[in-house]
């Protein structure tokens, strides 16, 4: 094996939703390492104000403003972003929305909102970075499941859906994209402290509550997907696809 096998250096990663939260820790982590991180989100002055954070610790960094379930919108970004780099090697679906509300009184509009970005969207720039793979005989797919990839909890049906429609959605592509050279794993996070679960984290009952039922006792910190992303990332999983590595904290392994 060669010693470099975890090496991200010089490769190129498009990381979608990553002007702030988990995206942001991910692109400042795997930038760190050598990687060009391209941002994604629809706000260019959020995303400005991101690349100069990450711009200031010397990582190399391009910006994409678009709307991951836009079709055309993201193929004219991708294809902007290809004239500057010449090839994507790595694209991290990390965009996702959470609401929070009892099935009985779940808005339509609402579960529509969360399967168009948390499951269509993924779809929409894995088909568009997907093509630039195949015609690059390489590349690698990395998709934020969840451990609600697995699990149900009460109020997050519809998120909860679409995660695992995400996992099923890594299996499908990992399948079709092999024989491309294209590896799709998801990374599935447990209980982080972000932006996205402040009102879970703020709250000290379900703290208390999720303490004594992970493992680890504890909840997760953004920096520690960074591990799991690097490998997903780089070379030591080119024989690794269609999985989903769970960072979690050991709560899946328990009942």
């Amino acid at each position: 094996m060669k010693a470099d096998v975890f090496s991200i250096s010089g490769k190129h990663i498009l990381i979608t939703g990553s002007s702030r939260g988990i995206g942001l820790v991910l692109a400042r982590e795997l930038g760190l390492r050598g990687a060009t991180i391209i941002l994604n989100g629809t706000s260019q002055e959020r995303l400005e104000q991101a690349a100069a954070q990450l711009t200031e610790l010397g990582i190399r960094v391009i910006t994409a403003a678009f709307d991951i379930t836009d079709e055309p919108g993201c193929a004219a970004a991708v294809a902007a972003v290809l004239s500057q780099t010449g090839a994507i090697d790595v694209l991290i679906n990390n965009a996702g929305i959470q609401i929070r509300r009892p099935a009985e009184t779940f808005e339509i509009a609402d579960f529509d909102s969360i399967l168009s970005v948390n499951l269509k969207g993924a779809f929409i720039v894995s088909k568009i970075v997907g093509n630039a793979m195949i015609a690059q005989k390489s590349g690698k797919i990395i998709n934020v499941c969840s451990i609600q990839s697995e699990l149900g909890r009460a109020f997050i049906t519809p998120y909860a859906a679409s995660k695992g429609g995400l996992k099923l959605l890594t299996k499908g592509l990992a399948t079709e994209w092999g024989k491309h050279n294209i590896q799709v794993n998801g990374l599935g996070p447990g209980y982080f402290v972000t932006d996205m679960t402040k009102a879970l984290s703020g709250d000290p009952e379900f703290s208390e509550w999720l303490c004594k039922r992970v493992p680890a006792g504890r909840w997760g910190d953004p920096e520690e997907l960074a591990g799991a992303a690097i490998f997903l990332s780089s070379a030591a999983s080119n024989y690794v696809t269609g999985q989903i590595l769970y960072v979690d904290g050991g709560m899946l392994a328990c009942v």
